[in-house]
């Protein structure tokens, strides 16, 4: 296998190894008869979701529907000249990960050393974590794994000078054989989350990273999503903040040593500005990698990511499609004005937004009507609240397919999701890791 290869060969093999992992009690809403298999046999059988055994409440992913948003941002990316390192915490799912370096990924993002691990767990490469990491035992775990990889590529976010000494004294401690690339963050804003505020404290941690010899400056990077009362116009303005603090360091000599200099930003809600001004990053003393991070995309939602997608702008680029639907049933219909479904805050995401009651598939016949008239209206922790209009066709028995809002909080609750074609058929389980 060629070096150059986004996954390991024993990352693979593990990814290869998911297929033989035995279902049992630990995966929700999983047909009973079918503890003991691989999920490999299992997804084998191709089971319908409604017919083939599934317990409610179950969480579906739509196989077209993911298929559909790989391609979009794959291509997307590739019509602005963007590089893409997809934010994994979304899903923590290796399977797509995969799919995305598949689609010429440059690597997978993580917030956290937890995240990495997972990541390094499955062979993956090329790590962008963005955020601070001043963990020793993390960057003792780093060191180690950049020593025993010389082809893994890893890079984190500085913000503080003394942020770069924790690292310094943890990586010297662990006896690190090679640097760790660093990008240092600009701040969204006064009020908004990490990074460095004003350019000359960005200056101050650069500065701070070059009397070190465990790190190496590569680029600056930072979230547009934080910028505090976000438009168009003041996300564009901190964008420019962004490139030009790269031109600036570049024009100090401050990526002395490195082969590119990585200028990174983008969330789910704002990526068509980044490549707008990205575009006009000028030309620097090394190539520029132009790096994306949105993970949203891979499910989208129907909720705030619907509301929030810059495809709602740039219609012509395409449109993104919602591939979660919970599938719940009617358990008790005390009166005509109410109903509850036996769905909760255990399953269901509604940090952001109340599932969506879109469809009623009739526990009599297996029909599917829309859920005209049925409103989901609060969430306990094993019920859905659901208020019920005049002539609204709802009893006992029957299912209802709801839409989710915020898939980080969807994918976190479900360890092993079916994969569903358009007509039912389970086609493969997407496997988690929270």
């Amino acid at each position: 296998m060629a070096a150059d290869h986004p996954v390991t060969p024993a990352g693979l093999a593990e990814l290869a190894g998911l297929a033989d992992e035995r279902v049992d009690h630990r995966f929700k809403a999983l047909p009973p008869d079918a503890d003991g298999l691989t999920v490999g046999a299992l997804a084998a059988e191709r089971r319908n979701l409604f017919t083939g055994g599934f317990t409610t409440p179950v969480l579906a992913l739509s196989a077209e529907s993911v298929e559909h948003n790989l391609a979009l941002l794959e291509t997307y990316a590739e019509r602005h000249g963007l590089a893409f390192a997809p934010h994994g915490k979304t899903s923590m799912s290796p399977q797509l990960f995969a799919d995305q370096l598949k689609r010429g990924a440059w690597g997978i993002t993580a917030a956290v050393p937890h995240q990495a691990r997972v990541y390094r767990a499955y062979g993956i490469r090329r790590i962008f974590l963005a955020n601070e990491l001043v963990d020793p035992v993390a960057l003792r775990w780093l060191a180690g794994e950049l020593a025993d990889d010389p082809e893994f590529r890893f890079v984190c976010y500085v913000d503080s000078v003394r942020g770069v000494e924790l690292m310094d004294e943890a990586l010297r401690a662990a006896g690190a054989s090679r640097p760790v690339d660093v990008v240092v963050e600009l701040g969204a804003g006064e009020g908004a989350r990490t990074g460095a505020r004003t350019e000359a404290d960005c200056a101050a941690v650069a500065d701070a990273v070059a009397s070190t010899r465990t790190l190496r400056l590569v680029g600056v990077a930072g979230y547009e999503g934080e910028v505090p009362d976000a438009s168009p116009e003041r996300v564009r303005d901190w964008l420019h903040r962004l490139v030009a603090l790269a031109a600036d360091f570049d024009k100090a000599g401050r990526f002395a040593g490195a082969d590119a200099v990585l200028v990174s930003a983008g969330g789910s809600a704002w990526f068509d500005t980044v490549a707008e001004v990205f575009a006009e990053i000028p030309e620097l003393s090394v190539p520029v990698v132009k790096l994306l991070r949105s993970g949203a995309y891979v499910s989208h939602d129907d909720g705030h990511y619907r509301r929030l997608t810059p495809f709602n702008r740039v219609s012509g680029e395409g449109t993104l499609q919602p591939a979660f639907r919970l599938w719940a049933q009617v358990v008790s219909r005390p009166t005509a004005e109410q109903a509850f479904l036996n769905a909760g805050k255990r399953d269901a995401a509604y940090d952001l937004d109340l599932p969506e009651a879109q469809v009623i598939r009739s526990g009599r016949d297996g029909s599917v009507r829309a859920a005209t008239g049925v409103t989901v209206t609060g969430l306990s922790d094993q019920h859905t609240w659901v208020r019920t209009e005049a002539g609204a066709e709802l009893e006992v028995g029957d299912w209802v397919g709801m839409g989710l809002s915020h898939p980080c909080t969807s994918f976190d609750k479900w360890q092993l999701i079916p994969l569903v074609e358009a007509d039912g058929t389970v086609t493969d389980y997407i496997r988690t890791f929270f």
